[in-house]
């Protein structure tokens, strides 16, 4: 007790106690926010609990875990409240000034603070408390998509003020508000007092750089606090996810900032919605080049795709490859430098006229995992409000398979953890599982570790005697490239070398996988992301970009060269064709074994392309500019429109435009 007291009493020696009682009043202010915020997210367990599976309900773990993290999204909030106040209370105490002329404007200050304080509470607890009801009717956080209800005013203060259930909520809202007030009130009460009768009227040096050294000190936390993490990227939603329940995935997230955010995801330019042609031509036309007519409750393309053999349940593990363009590959015509790839498109089923759906990772995930195309810059993952999709994943997940997702990075690298989990992957490993010391750069650890950690995964769920579905996205071949030391390399330039060790790799995994008791019975697919700048731009949209590799390979796949126009979009229907599985399908996929493509076209962050063999159309939607080409020959040249541009035309517009009306209108599952 002594120890404690003469503690305080050193502390008040060196620092100036009406800057401690700032301090004091600040923190309380913070805590008692966080505190409020935490009742409705306890409010919103208790409402959904019927909801949460048996196993779930009785892991107290699991719901700790996820109002911790909910706390954690909360201070984000707080700490943005927190931060000029807390300078303006460092300045203070950096001139160790108190009197009349400084203590008057603070207190006028504190007082304008409150009000602020008090107004921002009041939007921050009504999306708390409409957040409840609202999760229990979507499962999805409170978002930017209510705005479009600001439309119908009446209708919506109607529906809130009619529906009994929600008088709980308006309740609650109203009691956490006034309570918070109360305290708010109190507190600054309580603040005021404390300095009102300030002593401490002259300078002193040593509690002056004290008060400085804190304020700074508190300053940096409470940036560290804005921010959320000391990863390479600020918080984001997908910081919540951490289990394969949705509702305690979700719970964790402040509704204040998933609106926020969502709101200013939607004031991003490359999610401006597209206008390439009407939305009812599009979808028309849509129908008609994929040979769907819609089932009236679910959308105009979803159809249902019956099995034409037994499931064999064969496991799957599909490797992303990080910017491999078909263009450094040696099976399709590119340099030297791909043995292992080469090996496998020997040995498998390869499309030479695959295209990625974009020109970055997100697109080749969302394409080839989902089979919606990209819609140029949008990331459809990145957004704070996750849609919901049906794909591969969530197929599988249904059949019985065990998802697993592996990536280099940190998990909620552009919101991969939580769209994923959201969307039929139940476990998703990121450079947070894996040790320190293999961690490379911000990219997370290199290519051979993350195969290296993927094996014994596989076995362990291999072993638990349920078929897998693994997804491992490479990395290595992206700036900045880092080689292990002692790499060798036939090439001495680093763009190639890092190829070769890309390559390697992969050829290391499936050498030790053959090893493995479940290799017999599982179908490999290798597909580029995208790809990259091979060579010289020949056109707006250089063929390297998107043209990738795609290999089938496993046991019962016959080694063949295939010629057909292939998309990332057509994988997934591909894959369930060959594992025997029938479901419903709605989405652009087609497969691949059974269906004909007579063009293929592709995206980059500002430009729409189609090509077929002899023909390539390029436009520019912002500048409004459309390029033509004939590509019979080694260079392609440029020449003027014609019939054939004008169906690949039709062709790209038809399927971008039509992506958009279904996304748009959330027809993106099969359900």
């Amino acid at each position: 007790m002594n120890c404690k007291l003469d503690l305080i009493s050193k502390i008040k020696q060196y620092v100036s106690r009406e800057f401690l009682h700032s301090l004091k009043y600040l923190l309380q202010v913070h805590l008692m926010a966080l505190g409020a915020m935490s009742a409705f997210r306890v409010l919103m367990l208790c409402t959904l609990w019927e909801q949460l599976p048996e196993d779930v309900r009785h892991a107290p773990a699991m719901h700790a875990q996820a109002m911790l993290r909910g706390v954690w999204f909360d201070n984000v909030v707080a700490c943005y409240i927190l931060a000029l106040p807390l300078v303006i209370v460092t300045l203070v105490g950096a001139l160790g000034y108190y009197g009349s002329k400084v203590v008057r404007p603070i207190g006028i200050f504190f007082g304008i603070y409150q009000f602020y304080i008090a107004v921002i509470s009041f939007r921050s607890f009504m999306a708390c408390a409409g957040n409840i009801p609202y999760f229990a009717y979507f499962t999805k956080v409170l978002n930017s998509s209510i705005w479009n209800w600001a439309e119908h005013g009446t209708t919506t203060l109607g529906m809130m003020f009619t529906e009994a259930s929600y008088y709980l909520y308006i309740a609650a809202f109203f009691l956490v508000f006034a309570l918070f007030c109360w305290g708010l009130t109190r507190l600054g009460k309580a603040w005021r007092t404390s300095i009102s009768d300030a002593r401490e009227q002259r300078r002193h040096w040593a509690k002056n750089v004290s008060n400085l050294a804190i304020g700074l000190a508190l300053c940096g936390l409470c940036m560290f606090g804005i921010r959320g993490r000391t990863g390479y990227n600020p918080i984001k939603v997908s910081a919540a996810y951490f289990c394969d329940n949705p509702i305690l995935n979700q719970l964790g997230v402040n509704p204040a900032f998933c609106l926020l955010q969502s709101t200013l995801d939607d004031r991003r330019a490359e999610n401006k919605r597209l206008h390439l042609m009407d939305d009812a031509k599009a979808v028309a036309q849509a129908q008609l080049l994929l040979g769907r007519k819609g089932l009236p409750h679910l959308s105009p393309l979803a159809r249902e795709v019956k099995a034409d053999k037994a499931p064999t349940r064969q496991n799957v593990v599909l490797v992303l490859m990080e910017s491999m363009s078909a263009k450094l590959t040696g099976s399709l015509g590119g340099t030297n430098l791909t043995p292992a790839i080469d090996s496998l498109a020997r040995g498998g089923l390869c499309f030479t006229n695959c295209y990625s759906a974009g020109t970055h990772t997100n697109h080749g995930l969302y394409a080839t995992l989902y089979s919606f195309p990209s819609i140029m810059k949008r990331n459809a993952m990145k957004g704070s409000a996750i849609p919901n999709y049906s794909g591969l994943p969530t197929v599988l997940t249904q059949e019985g398979y065990h998802t697993l997702f592996f990536m280099t990075h940190e998990a909620q690298y552009d919101n991969m953890n939580a769209f994923l989990r959201t969307n039929g992957y139940q476990d998703v490993y990121a450079e947070e599982d894996y040790p320190k010391e293999k961690i490379a750069n911000h990219f997370g650890v290199p290519d051979d570790y993350l195969f290296e950690y993927a094996l014994p995964v596989l076995r362990r769920s291999h072993e638990a005697r349920h078929p897998f579905f693994a997804t491992l996205l490479t990395i290595s071949n992206h700036p900045p490239y880092v080689l292990p030391k002692g790499f060798q390399g036939k090439s001495k330039d680093m763009e190639d070398q890092i190829v070769e060790y890309a390559d390697r790799c992969i050829g290391d995994f499936m050498r030790r996988a053959a090893q493995e008791a479940w290799y017999e019975n599982t179908i490999f697919v290798f597909v580029g992301d995208h790809g990259k700048m091979v060579g010289q731009a020949d056109c707006e949209l250089p063929e390297s970009y998107n043209h990738v590799p795609l290999i089938f390979y496993g046991k019962g796949i016959s080694p063949q060269t295939n010629t057909s126009w292939a998309g990332q979009v057509d994988i997934s229907a591909t894959i369930l064709g060959l594992l025997g599985i029938s479901y419903t399908q709605n989405n652009f996929g087609i497969d691949l074994l059974k269906e004909h493509r007579p063009c293929i076209f592709y995206t980059a962050d500002n430009t729409v392309a189609a090509r077929d063999e002899k023909h390539l159309y390029v436009y520019n939607p912002d500048a409004e500019q459309e390029f033509c080409y004939d590509i019979q020959c080694a260079t392609p040249r440029s020449v003027a429109m014609n019939e054939e541009h004008q169906i690949l035309r039709e062709y790209c517009f038809s399927m971008l435009q039509a992506t958009e009306v279904l996304v748009e209108q959330g027809r993106t599952l099969n359900k």
